[in-house]
């Protein structure tokens, strides 16, 4: 039984430990970025910051792309991200479901603006983040395909709209970018983007009738 415990302490201990060492190659990869630009930093740099090895960082990340990669997903936690989609897809308001839309996308672009000078910074200078962007970005598309079929099958999506152009909208409305500009550059509450991005969606969106 000894034996036992001691490996199950062992395992979790390096499970902590490979934690740790994950997030300050993070965080120290965050200030490189932000200080010196994505383009002038390598991973050789990350890892004497991290104070880490090189095939450590490699390890964990493959390469500056994974690093990068990292970043951008754990910018809000998946366990809270989920909750959100699921709790959309479990409302039957189609009024509702475009509100939480709009949350979602607040959340995600508060919990990531600490980032977004650096992911902004990269995708002009970097192509390898443009590409990773991109796949980023289809797969935000194709998560809210599930959205925008629960307003066809309920018949609550604007008769004048395809489903492609339904998709649109709502991927457009809620990017990172419209988000930047209101909240960021222009100076508006987060809360004041949310309420009108649901405005904007509810009113693009859906049918006048079913509202």
């Amino acid at each position: 039984m000894s034996k036992i415990k001691k490996r199950t302490y062992t395992s979790s201990s390096r499970n902590e430990q490979a934690a740790l060492t994950k997030d300050r190659v993070l965080q120290s990869a965050k200030k490189l970025f932000e200080l010196d630009g994505f383009e002038d930093v390598t991973i050789e740099k990350i890892a004497k910051k991290a104070e880490v090895s090189i095939p450590t960082v490699y390890a964990l990340f493959q390469s500056k792309r994974g690093v990068l990669r990292a970043l951008m997903d754990e910018a809000l936690p998946s366990k809270q991200f989920q909750e959100l989609v699921e709790e959309s897809m479990e409302e039957s308001s189609p009024i509702r479901r475009l509100e939480l839309s709009a949350k979602i996308a607040r959340q995600l672009y508060e919990a990531e603006r600490a980032q977004m000078n650096v992911f902004r910074g990269a995708a002009i200078l970097a192509p390898e983040f443009q590409e990773l962007e991109k796949e980023r970005e289809m797969r935000r598309y194709d998560r809210q395909e599930v959205t925008i079929k629960a307003m066809v099958k309920e018949k609550s999506l604007a008769k004048h709209l395809t489903v492609k152009r339904a998709r649109d909208i709502l991927w457009a409305f809620t990017g990172r970018d419209i988000y930047r500009m209101f909240v960021i550059e222009q100076g508006w509450s987060p809360h004041e983007y949310e309420k009108w991005l649901a405005r904007m969606l509810i009113n693009s969106l859906l049918e006048i009738t079913s509202l």
